[in-house]
């Protein structure tokens, strides 16, 4: 197991959750002290978490998780996870990683590009900046603030589950969410499979894409 600072809670309120389709229900926050990378990320605590809990890592995304931009699949994946989490308890960390981990002005250059033509990571690198900026020691460093050892990992991006355990979480299972594909999206969907090999649909965007 690799030698990573011990982070510690730094504060818990309870926050009613309530979002635009009507669905709610109450979350647990809690905020830390002593994370690497010195930014504000924050534990979303759901239901009550057994002793392997389902856990997503969600990076930050302005554009699709408050303005609801089609052009991701953001904003859906974190609506789901809340519910998907709430149900049988587990945890969201909501991570401080805005477009892949470059930033947010950085991610709408990226977004000028992919209107010329490149997809998602080829104007990341156009920009000079690595296709994946992401590097999860802060969540396993919030992760054993709150117990966890153990999990299920509710993504379909298997560089996230492979960074974790490298960190010395114990990753029992690798749950995919939903697809969430829009007109404005498919082509951004489709590269995350060409490129990082998230478990998504491959023919079925292959044709959407040609369509």
């Amino acid at each position: 197991m690799p030698d990573i600072p011990a982070a510690t809670p730094r504060a818990r309120v309870r926050v009613p959750l309530r979002f635009a389709d009507g669905y709610g229900t109450d979350a647990e926050l809690v905020t830390f002290h002593g994370l690497t990378d010195g930014r504000e990320h924050l534990a979303v605590v759901l239901g009550e978490p057994g002793p392997v809990p389902l856990v997503r890592l969600h990076s930050e995304c302005l554009t699709g998780d408050v303005f609801g931009s089609a052009r991701c699949d953001c904003g859906p994946q974190l609506r789901e996870a809340v519910e998907r989490i709430a149900g049988r308890g587990g945890v969201l960390l909501y991570l401080r990683q805005e477009g892949r981990g470059i930033g947010l002005y950085n991610k709408l250059d990226a977004y000028a590009l992919q209107d010329q033509g490149l997809d998602t990571y080829a104007a990341n690198a156009a920009l000079g900046l690595p296709e994946d900026a992401r590097d999860y020691t802060a969540a396993a460093q919030m992760l054993g603030a709150l117990g966890i050892t153990e999990l299920d990992l509710l993504s379909n991006n298997p560089d996230k589950a492979e960074q974790l355990r490298s960190l010395g979480i114990a990753v029992r299972d690798r749950v995919p969410t939903g697809v969430f594909t829009t007109a404005h999206n498919v082509r951004y969907l489709r590269a995350k499979v060409l490129h990082t090999q998230h478990t998504l649909p491959l023919a079925e965007l292959t044709e959407l894409t040609a369509g």
